[in-house]
């Protein structure tokens, strides 16, 4: 029979209710084993509580949306999503469908300035004739992983595809949960079963990190651990990033550098400069130890810094120490000097040999006319710590101070910044060439939340609750769609959503100065060759 409306109801107890509602005859209702369905958002890690209820109440008029035809723009209505199921199978098609940036990430992964502009009626990048398997497209490693059944994953590796019609075919027609993103192979990375053993090997792959909030779950005392976050320990990823993009740049030259939000709880970095895609696995590894801090175990916390401190460690901790004032030292922040209790453990932590330092300020901060605010103990703690090693103030120097202790001394302000800011890399995926990282432009299936690019110059004004949703992109779409005021120049769906914004600053501000370097290069590589042949 053919049913007016399915409202799917899920709830707490042994079983799904479907009510099935016909309008001329009574409404039935199904009750099926709870255990035959797999929620949509994790609850084991409480999800729900992690990222809040932020997008309103549940709408009643929930129902699955048929897939359209193509990444193209559409003026096929959408179907309005549930607000609170924040990931769901359904929800995705429709994302994939309607709204993944297909030309962007081609444009992007491919290379060509050829791509740069897609044509004006929204059709979806090159023909498969227009490209060769020798390209830089082809040859590239997709993994995807995917959920024939509900509860069952499936991991795909080793995809390649000739054209981004072939990609965004795949993915419509997989609807995979994750997407990441390999290496550039000698050969394209399909054929993998046809090739004599070892004869697939990696040529090129941009160079990747990745940072994760629960590598600071040592230094959080927001409350949060594990995959919840808030504002307050957010922060701790925009400093990340500040360092990181600094050093990338001025130490070793990188101008083409992206962040992405990973979706939930961390930022993922892409340094694409032929140069960084180019490097050896040793050479990676070399990079990323570059950036690397001993920053202490949870059996040995103390950790010293050589002498004379590194430039690059000097520049960290002008971007760093005064972040780490404004937002670890006050309650507002992690409350590192926002208590009595939480001073006397900081200044515990001081070298042996400067204890007289310790219970000084122990004893004036705990005096009830003292009203100092946690930035000013700050400044009068380095202070004082200076003026005990003779390096400022008046105070007498302590005969008794050996030059390690001064310098020990005078590093532990450092020190300090650095145990709760400096960027904590995993490594591992940076050294690599063949290592995957999810692709940007996905949504992470724990949050329903798309991978959205970031700037870092912006980076204070970045919110990641406030990154667009699944079911609030559905709702943006029927609300455009809905509209009297419609944009002409509008070529693809995402450009109705919240997620214009994010996705045409990528374009212009990466996308397009790296596609236009790509052209430069090829151009000299063209008049090189040119001379060399005498071919003017």
């Amino acid at each position: 029979q053919s049913f007016g409306r399915c409202i799917t109801t899920l709830t707490h107890a042994t079983k799904v209710v479907i009510h099935l509602k016909q309008t001329s005859k009574p409404s039935y209702s199904l009750f099926i084993p709870f255990e035959s369905f797999k929620m949509s958002a994790a609850n084991d890690d409480n999800e729900e509580f992690e990222f809040g209820d932020e997008t309103g109440n549940a709408s009643k008029d929930a129902r699955p949306a048929a897939p359209s035809t193509g990444p193209q723009s559409s003026t096929k209505k959408s179907s309005p999503a549930d607000s609170s199921v924040v990931f769901s199978p359904e929800l995705l098609a429709m994302y994939y469908s309607r709204l993944f940036p297909y030309q962007i990430l081609y444009s992007w992964l491919s290379y060509d300035p050829s791509t740069a502009n897609p044509p004006s009626n929204g059709n979806s990048g090159n023909s498969k004739s227009a490209t060769s398997w020798s390209s830089t497209f082809p040859r590239r490693e997709f993994s995807m992983t995917i959920e024939p059944t509900p509860g069952n994953e499936v991991y795909i590796r080793y995809q390649s595809f000739l054209s981004q019609e072939e990609l965004s075919s795949a993915i419509m027609k997989r609807r995979p949960t994750k997407i990441d993103i390999g290496a550039v192979f000698n050969h394209p990375p399909k054929d993998n079963k046809s090739l004599p053993a070892g004869k697939l090997q990696t040529q090129e792959r941009e160079l990747v990190f990745d940072i994760d909030l629960t590598d600071y779950d040592g230094v959080r005392n927001c409350g949060c651990s594990g995959a919840k976050i808030c504002h307050k320990c957010w922060t701790f990823m925009g400093m990340a990033m500040e360092v990181m993009d600094e050093g990338l740049r001025q130490d070793f030259g990188f101008e083409h550098v992206a962040w992405f939000y990973s979706g939930r709880r961390g930022v993922h970095c892409w340094v694409c400069d032929d140069s960084a895609r180019k490097l050896t696995n040793e050479a990676r590894s070399a990079v990323a130890s570059y950036f690397e801090v001993n920053l202490g175990s949870e059996k040995n916390k103390s950790f010293y810094l050589s002498s004379p401190l590194h430039p690059m460690l000097s520049r960290a901790y002008k971007i760093l120490e005064p972040q780490f004032a404004t937002c670890v030292l006050p309650k507002e922040g992690h409350g590192l000097l926002a208590t009595r209790k939480s001073w006397t453990d900081l200044l515990l932590t001081l070298p042996e040999s400067a204890i007289p330092v310790s219970a000084k300020l122990e004893k004036k901060w705990g005096s009830p006319k003292d009203n100092s605010t946690p930035h000013e103990k700050w400044n009068e703690l380095k202070a004082a710590l200076m003026a005990f090693i003779g390096k400022g103030g008046n105070a007498k120097v302590s005969k008794n101070l050996s030059t390690i202790d001064r310098i020990r001394i005078e590093h532990w302000p450092i020190e300090t910044v650095f145990k709760h800011t400096y960027p904590r890399l995993d490594i591992n995926v940076s050294k690599m060439q063949n290592h995957l990282l999810k692709s940007p432009f996905c949504v992470h299936p724990k949050t329903g939340r798309v991978c959205v690019p970031i700037e870092v110059a912006t980076i204070e004004n970045f919110d990641p609750f406030q990154v667009p949703t699944l079911a609030q992109l559905m709702k943006e779409l029927d609300e455009y769609e809905a509209s009297s005021d419609k944009n002409e120049s509008i070529v693809h769906d995402w450009q109705k959503t919240s997620l214009k914004e994010p996705f045409e600053r990528f374009q212009k501000k990466f996308l397009v100065p790296l596609l236009n370097e790509e052209r430069r290069a090829q151009r000299e590589e063209r008049e090189r060759k040119a001379a060399v042949m005498g071919d003017f």
